[in-house]
């Protein structure tokens, strides 16, 4: 028996990187996972199926986010397949402007502050809202934040980091507010992961001093593999995280010491 075992999670963005590592270890501890996606229908099949080869029962969530709608449409998707969900993991966002660079203050236009305001944080706050009838008492709200809301300022990354200090006070407000029904509610902080998202300046043999830069900024010595975020999230996803809640997890391997 997994510690998951008879569940069922909900997670956003599941298909690739951080998020298809929550899925496939929350796969492992026994949940039936959703594994969401907004467009790689490829990726997150790719996932489900990982899951069912290693034993453990899974199903594709097809909903875009950040546009309107949205929470209606993952939930009624969600509800073809599952009845209440036990887990909910609010991992999708984005970083990137709309142009898909990175930019600061100056740049920043107003399309592209409202996408990552509708990514990051207005969906999380209604797929919540929405998913309260369908969520278990005793049940569990896991929030992917971002170091950078409490550690070093990055200019080019300031709409971003702000969308997360939104959900950072969301993850605090819910906690207050759910914990009567035993409903935990926390966030967890990586810091750069070795992902999709960060393969254009992390990967490859072209990118190994920026690699070894990084690793250097952790006391660990090393860059982040999607896993170590999994197995955080699969530790406040579980029972033993019972009395864990409203809160912040560094999972920057150090990087804010």
């Amino acid at each position: 028996m997994g510690a998951l075992s008879g569940r069922t999670a909900l997670v956003t963005g599941g298909g690739r990187g951080i998020g298809r590592a929550i899925s496939e270890r929350l796969g492992r501890d026994g949940a039936r996972v959703g594994v969401h996606y907004g467009r790689d229908e490829a990726a997150a099949k790719e996932t489900v199926a990982a899951i069912e080869a290693a034993g453990g029962e899974a199903f594709a969530v097809r909903a875009e986010l950040g546009v309107p709608g949205d929470a209606e449409a993952l939930w009624s998707a969600f509800d073809e397949q599952a009845d209440g969900v036990d887990v909910l993991v609010n991992n999708a966002g984005i970083n990137k402007a709309v142009d898909g660079t990175l930019k600061r203050v100056g740049e920043v236009t107003e399309e592209d502050f409202d996408r990552l305001f509708a990514v990051n944080t207005k969906a999380p706050f209604f797929i919540v809202q929405q998913g309260l009838s369908r969520l278990r008492d005793g049940g569990r709200i896991i929030n992917t934040s971002t170091g950078l809301t409490r550690g070093a300022a990055k200019p080019e990354l300031i709409a971003y980091a702000m969308s997360k200090g939104a959900v950072d006070v969301f993850t605090r407000t819910l906690a207050k507010d759910l914990g009567p029904r035993g409903i935990t509610v926390n966030a967890v902080a990586p810091g750069a992961v070795d992902t999709d998202m960060n393969a254009g300046w992390l990967r490859g043999a072209e990118n190994a001093g920026a690699r070894t830069a990084l690793g250097e900024i952790s006391p660990l010595g090393r860059v982040a593999e999607p896993a170590d975020i999994g197995d955080v999230v699969a530790f406040l996803a579980s029972d033993d995280s019972r009395w864990v809640t409203g809160q912040w997890i560094d999972a920057t391997g150090g990087v804010l010491l």
